[in-house]
């Protein structure tokens, strides 16, 4: 089994851009980094991933963490639906970032794949070195990248406290996001506030607490049914 952990940067978004990934196999730990002049944060989010997925066999087995939910219901349910849609959305405009979602259809066909969806800056290891390698590339400053021996690498693979997290979310019911809908326009907002300004008056408007990361992306999975 191998597992990736990616994450994305843009200064300024749109502005000077990076990604930053880890592949851990069986026995080994590549680091993958690269960045744009002038690009998104999400288009790094996806150039994360495809880059990782695109450098191992296309035979193994994967997990892949990201933080983002756009690169998660994208990969997952919303690619499949653009290719068939003549990558137009559900409101007739063109798809943004086409051409690497057309990559990434390549990069998924044929694949087991669990995603995992983690809370961004939450203190798992591998995903803040993700982000420092990402940044690093935003700002032209590329820091040196791992490659070697995964018993001899310096950061945490695991992901525990993701689990850990949503334990204490369910247990206190306190929010860890609202997602909203609008115009079949999707959005995750971290205050009750900002949800209720975006929902407020909208017809056929859709809302609800998460508890946790996974409660997020099951929300979003049910809103987009």
């Amino acid at each position: 089994m191998t597992i990736i952990f990616t994450d994305g940067s843009a200064r300024g978004n749109p502005g000077p851009g990076g990604w930053g990934a880890i592949i851990a196999m069986d026995d080994t730990v590549v680091e993958l980094g690269g960045g744009e002049d002038h690009t998104t944060n999400n288009r790094m989010e996806i150039s994360a991933v495809l880059s990782a997925l695109e450098s191992i066999p296309h035979e193994r087995e994967v997990t892949v963490c990201t933080d983002s939910a756009y690169v998660l219901n994208g990969s997952t349910r919303w690619v499949f639906g653009w290719n068939k849609n003549n990558w137009k959305t559900s409101q007739k405009d063109d798809v943004l970032n086409r051409d690497l979602w057309e990559r990434m259809l390549d990069a998924i066909a044929h694949r087991v794949i669990d995603w995992k969806l983690l809370k961004g800056h939450s203190g798992i290891p591998a995903n803040e070195r993700c982000d420092v390698i990402a940044t690093s590339y935003a700002d032209k400053k590329p820091v040196v990248l791992y490659n070697g021996s995964r018993t001899r690498y310096g950061v945490d693979l695991s992901i525990g406290k993701t689990g850990d997290t949503e334990k204490k979310s369910k247990s206190r019911t306190t929010a860890y996001s609202y997602v909203s809908m609008v115009h079949d326009k999707i959005m995750v907002h971290k205050t009750w506030e900002e949800c209720k300004e975006r929902v407020h008056g909208a017809s056929g408007a859709r809302y609800k607490k998460s508890t946790s990361p996974a409660d997020e992306a099951e929300i979003i999975k049910e809103f987009t049914q």
